[in-house]
């Protein structure tokens, strides 16, 4: 609603909640006609002899504008904004409650959980185009808890290596101590307290180099990891009795994590640096290795 009044005996109009002391200057035919092609009628000068309010032909309600604006851009009406704003965001399942005062780009929003999103206006129109949803922060610090919780750990917060794959967490109903743990795993169970647990990844470990010469093909070399390197080489490689394997080096760690992790970055600096001596796993399959 607008209205006029007097402030310390000087007039005054009431626009969007706010009041704004009328300016006595002149309105130039001018300004009035630039004011009528965008759209809008000039209704009065107000605050200072750079602002004009102005009606428009759409909503029928008045809003104020820079001078320049009218001569130079096309003024937006903002109450036509929000009504777009408003049906853009109901589109995208949202609420749209108001633009943001840091920010013109943002604007708060109702998620349909009741917590409020700040969100740029451009991803909430894509949203609304695409029918792609938004994710609540609070809902989402919700879950991560209560899936920590639920297998006696605590979270305490985002990786402080900066993976948004993996959380920091507090085993709460063991030994207390902390971990990057992948949410992923978390999800799933397929972790270990390294302190207190009795698994692969806390128990002692080695990485291991193993050779393997096959009287046909040649020789062939394995980088991995294992708790027993010669029965994996014995038993679980299931080698065919003419492939001579042997151990050539194996290197002690005190947990299986620690062993994984040490096995993964050697691997890479390999593959980055010897791409061309990669030899592909199925080369090494019991039916693969026996016909070689």
């Amino acid at each position: 609603m607008t209205h006029t009044d007097t402030l310390f005996g000087q007039p005054t109009i009431t626009l969007r909640n706010k009041e704004y002391p009328l300016y006595p200057g002149k309105i130039h035919h001018h300004w009035e006609a630039a004011a009528l092609r965008k759209g809008f009628d000039l209704i009065v000068r107000v605050q200072d002899r750079y602002h004009l309010a102005l009606r428009c032909h759409t909503c029928g309600k008045l809003h104020v504008s820079k001078l320049f604006v009218v001569m130079n851009n096309q003024p937006n009406c903002p109450h036509c904004l929000n009504e777009k704003r408003r049906e853009t965001a109901a589109a995208a399942g949202l609420k749209f409650l108001r633009q943001s005062m840091k920010n013109r780009h943002y604007g708060d929003f109702r998620a349909p959980c009741g917590h409020t999103l700040k969100r740029q206006f451009e991803l909430v129109e894509r949203a609304a185009r695409t029918g792609s949803g938004f994710r609540c922060e609070t809902c989402h610090a919700e879950r991560e808890a209560n899936e920590a919780r639920e297998r006696g750990w605590e979270l305490i917060g985002p990786d402080p290596k900066g993976n948004p794959n993996y959380r920091l967490y507090r085993h709460a109903a063991g030994c207390g101590a902390t971990r990057r743990i992948a949410r992923g795993n978390m999800q799933t169970g397929r972790f270990d307290c390294e302190v207190c647990g009795q698994s692969w990844a806390a128990a002692p470990s080695q990485v291991y180099l193993m050779r393997f010469i096959h009287p046909n093909s040649g020789t062939y070399f394995k980088l991995g990891y294992s708790r027993d390197p010669a029965s994996r080489l014995r038993y679980q490689l299931g080698l065919p009795t003419h492939v001579h394997g042997e151990i050539l080096r194996t290197v002690p760690f005190q947990t299986g994590r620690a062993a994984l992790c040490a096995e993964k970055a050697i691997h890479k600096r390999l593959a980055a640096n010897f791409p061309n001596a990669v030899v592909a796993p199925e080369r090494f399959s019991v039916s693969c290795v026996s016909a070689l």
